[in-house]
């Protein structure tokens, strides 16, 4: 017969068993967990990259859209590209300032030179050239244009070896594949029209379709020479831009730096082309001021951080491979907002772009996969080293204390 006090053990040890598999389950669960977590922040790190240039091409369709509404009203591309600048300046600069206060390295004249250069290349003839040929054509046909600063960007940083082509290997040829691809599809998109595709309505007014959709052969020349220069010279900003990071790893002082002296350059620039027409700095509540506004925080001042953030991480080549995608935005909103006509061939580029897109894409996470695998392996030697080299020191010291024992 048992006892009240064997009911009670019995009680007792049947608690403990169960506590200590709740907790014995807890401690499995806690392991998985940040498993998960760890998961989630390396699928994040791998994201970055690719949300960050997105992000970018959006921001690049709307100013497409904006500043040709703008131009169209009478804006000069000139003041444009000043005022552009200087709402970047002062929206980056305080973040410049405090944020990287205790990191920025010191400015030194080399540096200060790759940044005059910079503010050139970029801000005053790229950005001149593009909305001058913007208005001779259409922002579509402009964007279109465009798409050959992949290839171009592809070719220089091979020829000064910042991309690395091998091509035996099958990344190195998705890569030149891909890039040729997506030059391939911006061209169909330019040369091929095709029937007219009436996307919801878009091509109500033949007459209004005639006038923004269609574009003068001798002009459509003249744009497609600016846009082409202005191509080379965005090609070799990204390329500094790249080469400047490594000496000065400060995004936010670099791009508020670019800001300020892309300002100084294209104001010179701006008084010397419009030094007969006042009238041309005067800005408004409207479409101008909004296409400035936007056009400076988004697409000069977190444009200019996000390239030299991912480049980085990725490279150039990376940062430009995504140009073509905003060609497809801008195509759908050039539509519906400035009612620019839709054609076939416009909608097969854009497939062709896309799957080029790809292709480039691929190549790139291969190379950072095995960049990354290369750098684990190295890390993993030099713990293995330094590992050996303590214990061959723990090894030595243990003798020479048994030396000592052994002597007294």
């Amino acid at each position: 017969m048992y006892t009240p006090l064997h009911y009670i053990n019995t009680s007792y040890l049947w608690c403990t068993s169960v506590l200590s598999y709740s907790c014995a389950s807890r401690n499995r669960l806690v392991p998985s967990r940040n498993k998960m977590a760890c998961y989630q922040q390396k699928l994040f790190e791998r994201l970055k990259p690719f949300i960050g240039v997105v992000f970018l091409q959006f921001g690049y369709s709307g100013m497409d859209v904006l500043s040709k509404a703008a131009l169209n009203r009478g804006m000069s591309n000139y003041v444009f590209v000043v005022y552009r600048h200087v709402f970047a300046f002062v929206v980056m600069a305080p973040f410049a300032v405090f944020l990287e206060k205790k990191v920025r390295p010191k400015m030194t004249f080399s540096i200060f030179m790759k940044i005059v250069i910079l503010s050139l290349l970029e801000p005053v003839i790229d950005q001149n050239l593009y909305f001058l040929g913007m208005k001779y054509t259409t922002a579509t046909f402009a964007v279109s244009m465009y798409n050959v600063l992949p290839a171009i960007t592809f070719v220089m940083a091979w020829i000064l070896r910042l991309e690395k082509i091998k091509l035996k290997s099958t990344r190195s040829q998705a890569k030149v594949v891909g890039t040729l691809a997506t030059v391939a599809g911006a061209m169909i998109m330019t040369l091929i029209k095709g029937p007219i595709l009436d996307l919801f309505g878009t091509h109500a007014s033949n007459t209004n379709n005639v006038q923004n959709g269609g574009v003068n052969l001798e002009h459509a020349i003249k744009g497609s020479v600016m846009i082409t220069i202005g191509c080379f010279s965005c090609a070799c900003f990204m390329i500094l831009q790249a080469i400047t990071i490594e000496a000065y790893p400060a995004e936010l002082s670099l791009t508020a730096w670019i800001c300020l002296l892309g300002t100084v350059e294209g104001g010179i620039v701006a008084l010397v082309m419009e030094r007969n027409n006042f009238s041309a700095w005067s800005l408004k509540w409207d479409t101008k001021l909004l296409a400035a506004v936007y056009s400076g925080i988004v697409c000069s001042g977190m444009a200019y951080y996000i390239q030299g953030a991912v480049m980085k991480d990725r490279g150039p080549v990376f940062v430009t491979t995504f140009n073509p995608l905003c060609m497809v935005i801008v195509a759908i909103m050039g539509s519906f907002f400035l009612a620019e006509q839709m054609y076939l061939g416009r909608a097969i580029g854009a497939i062709v772009i896309i799957a080029g897109l790809y292709l480039v894409v691929w190549g790139k996470s291969k190379d950072y996969e095995s960049s990354s695998t290369i750098t684990e392996e190295n890390m993993l030697s030099a713990k293995q080293t330094v590992e050996k080299s303590n214990s061959k020191e723990e090894h030595f010291s243990n003798l020479g204390t048994i030396a000592r024992d052994e002597q007294v």
